[in-house]
């Protein structure tokens, strides 16, 4: 088995360094993905860069945590589905829909059950979503905007459990104690 390099503040060199010293900065602490992900900055720096865009996402701040733990959760990422279970209750995210999509039991929530199926859809069928769900999408209140910001969604998700599943790195003390 292909052994990954760790990188932290005092092994990791050049661009890589200073990103985790400004992650450090802005997080309070490095998410050890980004340790992994220190080994190509081009990777990293793709991460922070997706994340800052998600920021500015039309999608209200506890959803978007929502579809980021339905991919992460369909991915298998331990570590992900951890690190969205905790940013959920920072950000507001309906308790019920985070338990649902932790345990796989039913969202009470039609709009939160509507996003998790379609940005579970777009994964699954590789973009292909059908016009039906489609629809019901865009009838549960959303935009063809946030439609294209799944995407995002989509493509950090692969970025971040992609990683994780070849170096499968522990999970943060900082985001288990944010669960509480």
């Amino acid at each position: 088995m292909t052994d990954f390099t760790f990188h932290d503040l005092t092994t990791a060199t050049g661009e890589s360094k200073e990103i985790l010293e400004q992650v450090q900065k802005g997080y309070g602490f490095v998410p050890n993905l980004f340790g992994y992900m220190a080994e190509a900055p081009i990777a990293l720096k793709a991460y922070l860069q997706l994340n800052e865009l998600l920021s500015e996402s039309s999608i209200p701040a506890g959803q978007l945590q929502v579809a980021l733990l339905a991919i992460s959760k369909k991915n298998e990422c331990d570590f992900c589905s951890t690190a969205h279970h905790a940013m959920s209750k920072n950000y507001g995210s309906n308790e019920q829909t985070v338990s649902a999509i932790l345990n796989g039991t039913d969202i009470e929530d039609l709009q939160d059950r509507v996003l998790v199926k379609t940005v579970t859809a777009i994964l699954e069928n590789k973009g292909w979503v059908s016009e039906d769900l489609l629809n019901t999408f865009f009838e549960a209140g959303f935009t063809k905007q946030q439609y294209f910001e799944l995407m995002v969604v989509v493509a950090i998700k692969t970025l971040s459990n992609y990683t994780n599943h070849v170096t499968k790195p522990e999970v943060n003390p900082e985001l288990i104690k944010m669960i509480g």
